[in-house]
């Protein structure tokens, strides 16, 4: 009876869903061409990461050396991005890494898949929060981090933040709050933000290819004892290295790399719009790539006009470009600038949001987490409790941690993602 019982448990974790579409996703129209899908993927992929990131990866880990951290980053999201596309174009109809997996491998790594992108979702909207909390300080003169650091920073451990961040936490809340109200993803909102979003990053790099000057590839330790007496104060100087192009050696290149891919999280997304394609086995590698190189050239060029502008242990990593123009003596630019980035970083955290209760809904309709997580209001059709703890989680993880460590904890969560979708893709085939 044991062994029976047993038998039927172990049947159960490597039960799947048959591969076959339902009736009710099979779509009549196809809206969707490739120029749709690579403005679909370029508004879900370019977030924090080329605002923030860039500033802390340039000072500490690469150096100039930046371009090609994202380089490397960017070919290991293409590979990636072609193995969710080869998976998605095989199943008819609009699904996430869960649904793949439980399809090929049963519940068990559904259950795993699923949880993983759950908590990057989370520790996603917790950055984008983080990272808007942080721009917002800046420009108003670091009033906010000065205060509760004086006050918080004694009781805190040395694991988390140096203070709990109220305004990314209130902010995280707030947008709970109006997703829990019936509130939906607007398309015109979207393209609104990436507009605002094209336009700022055109204005730095080409602000920046103008003012930029090439001798800051080639800096010295006569240049950084030059810096240091003229600034007076060393520990606002992050390290040298070894100088030049590639200060921190090929080790900073890899590590940088590790921390750029965060930047081309979110290509992914293009992959849920394949029932929407007129020919998903031709437009969806296509987007794919072409998103992943656009972001690139995005990044390429605003992390080239940062290093450029400022030698690159001068860079402010909480605030890199507003900055960085105020460096160079443009200084009205730089509100320009900061708005247009928490503009866009407000949108962002929107959108990250929004997938979560998705997840956690259809796994609460499997049965892989408590039925009442997939209960909707009946007037906003939304699941209240899956919105509710997804977003008070998102908010715990914006207040307790600091952008580089969530960043760091994304990364791993994706990556893992990403590498057990390239493994369902060898077991499918």
């Amino acid at each position: 009876m044991r062994c029976q019982d047993l038998y039927q448990f172990g049947q159960k974790l490597v039960r799947r869903r048959p591969l076959e579409p339902t009736e009710d996703s099979e779509s009549p129209t196809a809206p969707l061409n490739i120029l749709k899908l690579v403005a679909f993927g370029v508004a879900s992929t370019l977030g924090a990461g080329v605002y923030i990131l860039v500033g802390e990866v340039a000072m500490f880990i690469a150096g100039p050396a930046i371009i090609i951290s994202f380089l490397v980053a960017a070919l290991s999201s293409v590979l990636s991005g072609l193995c969710y596309a080869e998976f998605g174009t095989q199943v008819s109809w609009t699904g996430s890494a869960y649904l793949y997996s439980y399809i090929t491998m049963g519940e068990l790594w559904a259950f795993i898949t699923a949880w993983n992108l759950i908590l990057s979702y989370v520790i996603g909207t917790g950055s984008v929060a983080r990272a808007w909390s942080v721009a917002f300080d800046s420009l108003i003169g670091n009033h906010i981090f000065q205060a509760l650091e004086g006050t918080f920073s004694p009781y805190m451990p040395y694991y988390l933040a140096k203070y709990p961040d109220f305004v990314a936490l209130s902010l995280v809340l707030l947008l709970t709050g109006v997703l829990v109200l019936g509130a939906r993803e607007s398309v015109l909102v979207g393209k609104i933000s990436t507009g605002i979003n094209l336009l700022v990053l055109s204005f730095i790099i080409i602000s920046g290819f103008i003012k930029g000057d090439l001798h800051n590839w080639e800096l010295t330790e006569q240049d950084y004892t030059l810096n240091t007496s003229e600034s007076g104060d060393i520990s606002s100087l992050g390290p040298l290295g070894s100088g030049g192009f590639v200060p921190f050696d090929y080790d900073g290149i890899l590590h940088g790399a590790a921390l750029c891919f965060y930047s081309f999280v979110g290509f992914d997304d293009i992959v849920t719009k394949g029932e929407e394609a007129p020919n998903p086995h031709r437009s969806i590698p296509i987007s794919i790539v072409t998103t992943v190189f656009i972001c690139f050239l995005a990044y390429f060029g605003v992390s080239a006009t940062l290093t450029l502008m400022v030698p690159y242990y001068q860079i402010q990593p909480d605030s890199p470009f507003p900055q960085a123009f105020l460096h160079v003596g443009w200084g009205p630019a730089r509100y320009i600038v900061a708005v247009g980035i928490l503009c866009f970083l407000l949108y962002r955290l929107q959108s990250s949001l929004f997938p979560v209760p998705q997840v956690i809904q259809e796994m609460a309709e499997d049965g892989l987490l408590f039925r009442g997580l997939a209960r909707t209001h009946a007037r906003t059709k939304t699941p209240i409790m899956a919105t509710v703890s997804s977003g008070i989680l998102a908010g715990i993880m914006a207040l307790l941690f600091e952008f580089s460590n969530l960043v760091d904890l994304m990364s791993i969560g994706h990556l893992l993602v990403y590498s057990l979708v390239a493994f369902f893709v060898l077991v499918l085939r």
